[in-house]
Formats: C-alpha cells, sequence, structure tokens
C-alpha cells in the first residue's frame, strides 16, 4: 500500500510539474509571438514614415525646382522687357531726329541764318543731347536739353526739347523737376504731337511721388482731350487696372 501510494504520488506530481513547464513555455510562446507582431508593426510604421518623408523630400525639391525655373523665367522677361523699351525709345529718339532735321531745313530756307540762332548749331546741339540720352546719360542729356533750351529760346525744336529733358531727368528719378517740364509741353504746345505723351509722362511721376488722385486725373484728360493718340489706348488700360 505505501509503495502504491508513493508511485501514485510521484505520478501526481510530476504530471503537476509538466503541465507547469507547458503553460511557461505556452506563455513564453505568446511573449514571444507579441514580441514578433509588435516588432514587425513598427517596421511597417518606420518603412511608412520613411516613404512619407521620402515623398515630402521629394517634393520639396520639386517645388525647389519650380521656382528656380519661375525665377528664372522671370529674369528674361524683366530683361526683354527693358530691352523692349530701350528699342522704342531709340526709335522714338532716331525718329525725331529725322523729323527735326527735315523741320530745320525748312526753317533755315524761310528765316535767315542769324549768330543768335545759326540752324546748324540748332541742329547740331540738338542732336547732341538726344545722343546723350540715347546712350542712357540721362543727367547729361537732360542738362543738355536745358541748355538748348535756354540757348534757343525762339527754337522749332523747342516742344521736343521740353519732353526729352522732362524724359531724361524721369530716368535720373528727379520727378519734380520731369513733372514740371511735362506740364510746361502739354499747357505750351497742346497741339504738338507730343502733348499727349507729356500727360502720360506727368501721371508716371504723380503716381511714383505717391499722388494716386492727381494720375488718374491726368490719365482722364489724355483720353477725353486726345481720345485718338496712343497715348490715350495706354491711358485707359492704365485707368482700368485703378
Amino acid at each position: 500500500m505505501r509503495k502504491a501510494a508513493l508511485l501514485l504520488l510521484l505520478g501526481v506530481t510530476a504530471q503537476a510539474a509538466h503541465a507547469g513547464l507547458f503553460d511557461d513555455a505556452e506563455a513564453r510562446q505568446q511573449i514571444q509571438t507579441m514580441r514578433n507582431e509588435t516588432s514587425a508593426r513598427l517596421d511597417r510604421i518606420e518603412q511608412s514614415n520613411s516613404s512619407v518623408q521620402q515623398g515630402l523630400s521629394n517634393d520639396i525639391e520639386s517645388l525647389k525646382q519650380e521656382i528656380a525655373k519661375l525665377r528664372g523665367q522671370i529674369e528674361v522677361m524683366t530683361n526683354d522687357l527693358d530691352q523692349a523699351q530701350k528699342r522704342q525709345r531709340d526709335f522714338y529718339v532716331d525718329l525725331d531726329t529725322r523729323l527735326r532735321k527735315l523741320e530745320s531745313v525748312a526753317v533755315a530756307a524761310q528765316t535767315p541764318a542769324t549768330p543768335e540762332a545759326d540752324p546748324a548749331n540748332e541742329t547740331r546741339d540738338y542732336e547732341a543731347a538726344l545722343n546723350q540720352l540715347k546712350a542712357g546719360q540721362n543727367k547729361e542729356a537732360a542738362a543738355a536739353f536745358q541748355s538748348f533750351i535756354t540757348t534757343y529760346p525762339k527754337s522749332s525744336f523747342l516742344p521736343s526739347a521740353h519732353f526729352w529733358a522732362a524724359s531724361a531727368l524721369y530716368q535720373a528719378h528727379d520727378l519734380p523737376a520731369a513733372s514740371k517740364l511735362f506740364t510746361k509741353v502739354s499747357e505750351s504746345w497742346p497741339d504738338d504731337a507730343r502733348a499727349p505723351d507729356a500727360l502720360l509722362g506727368l501721371s508716371n511721376c504723380q503716381a511714383e511721388l505717391g499722388d494716386k488722385k492727381g494720375s488718374r486725373a491726368t490719365l482722364q484728360t489724355i483720353v477725353s482731350k486726345y481720345p485718338s493718340s496712343p497715348a490715350a489706348q495706354t491711358a485707359k488700360q492704365r485707368l482700368a487696372k485703378k
């Protein structure tokens, strides 16, 4: 009996030990499984974050390239505009030179030359001032035209001399002085071909001096007084934007 009881006790003890070992192994397996799943999830999250960061990095780089491209295009457009304005100014200066040569010939034929108003000297000085303006020597051109105005007070070139002097002063950023000469052209020679453009120049000066109301009024004057002029078309476009 004792021997049978001892064998029974040993069997129960072994079974319990086996159950304990089984429970511990199963728990360890579950823990390992959870670790593996957690690790896998972390790997997926890291891969996802890496993918998102890479995508953002690519987007940022693309934006940088687009901005650089746009800046390049703006620089090209700005340069083209500057060149176009220069060509336009050169065209008008050359045209003005040719017209004034014809006028000087006509004046010389009608009026005897005098030491005070020699047509040859008059044309020479006027063209010299124009050439300075064409070369971009704005301050020098303004001074040359103002000297011409003083030297030849009865010249047929006076409206244009005043206009180009004003234009040179405007380019030199002497806006008050430019405004006075533009106003002089429009008031003293309202029928001259330069009068509408002089008013347009005056409007530009007023706008840059902060007189928006005056600038708008000047544009309206151009449209009403010189409706068929190119300056009026420009004035209408500017009024539509104000």
